[in-house]
């Protein structure tokens, strides 16, 4: 009877133990590790139809340092300005939509400079399965390099905010971090990394996060982490959250929330008026 009850007593508390575990982890989420969840895959509708039309920018190429080179959707400010926005793209790679993106954010800011960063160097998916096999083979050295180059083509006196979305968002604010100093405006939309209070030493941008209530993956409890982190390493912090799914900012998704885009645009150019423009 004595073995029966220690047995069922261990069990007991084994289980506890295992859903603490569990739950702690769950504030931290990998999007490599995202990639292979079928259910977040078929989240993500296929991008519609849409080619650019008059774009604002174009197509270029910079080094970088590990010796090859890097393409970007560059937006030249129309006057001599040392603000730079770098943005991010979601799992399908660099695609019109991005490049629309970015086109309304220089529209609406006036003089900054945006470069939207290519790190899938070339290759652009249309299907669910091949964005996923991108984001989870996404090499994180290469992608670092990439955005260093791109801080490097801004210049050291230059001023620089960044945006990005999903897999772009978790980017976005990797890049405010390898930006330090010169980093002025973070605004990640449903992204995340790997996070504790020490990741944001080097971080000097304030932080405005966008997120769905929603998800499935960046749920609450990530991202409510994500702001203690943020919190706990001393850093400004702004974390709005939307009654919509994951992606609902994308209008090629059928979770896009109209009214809540809107709003979370809204919010996003005036952090960027407020930190890096002014």
């Amino acid at each position: 009877m004595c073995r029966i009850l220690f047995f069922l007593s261990f069990v007991f508390f084994s289980s506890v133990l295992f859903s603490q575990e569990k739950s702690c982890c769950q504030t931290n989420v990998s999007f490599a590790g995202l990639s292979e969840d079928k259910a977040f895959r078929d989240a993500h509708q296929l991008p519609k139809d849409f080619v650019l039309q008059n774009a604002k920018g174009k197509m270029i190429k910079f080094k970088t340092e590990d010796g090859k080179e890097a393409n970007a959707y560059f937006i030249e400010s129309p006057e001599a300005s040392k603000k730079f926005i770098l943005v991010f793209h979601e799992w399908w790679g660099l695609n019109d939509n991005i490049k629309g993106e970015s086109d309304e954010l220089q529209d609406k800011l006036g003089n900054v400079n945006i470069l939207a960063l290519d790190l899938y160097d070339g290759v652009v998916a249309t299907k669910r399965e091949d964005a996923a096999k991108l984001m989870q083979s996404n090499d994180k050295n290469r992608s670092m390099e990439i955005i260093k180059g791109a801080i490097k083509f801004a210049g050291k006196d230059a001023e620089i905010g960044t945006i990005g979305w999903c897999f772009g968002g978790g980017w976005s604010l990797q890049a405010s971090i390898l930006a330090g100093k010169q980093g002025k405006a973070c605004v990640i939309y449903y992204g995340i990394i790997e996070n504790t209070p020490e990741t944001f030493k080097d971080l000097h941008a304030p932080v405005l996060g966008i997120f769905a209530e929603k998800d499935g993956w960046i749920t609450p409890d990530v991202y409510k982490n994500l702001e203690k982190n943020l919190k706990a390493a001393g850093k400004k912090v702004i974390i709005r959250s939307f009654n919509a799914d994951h992606a609902f900012a994308n209008p090629s998704n059928t979770n896009f929330d109209e009214k809540a885009t809107k709003e979370a645009k809204e919010l996003t150019l005036r952090f960027f008026k407020e930190n890096l423009m002014n």
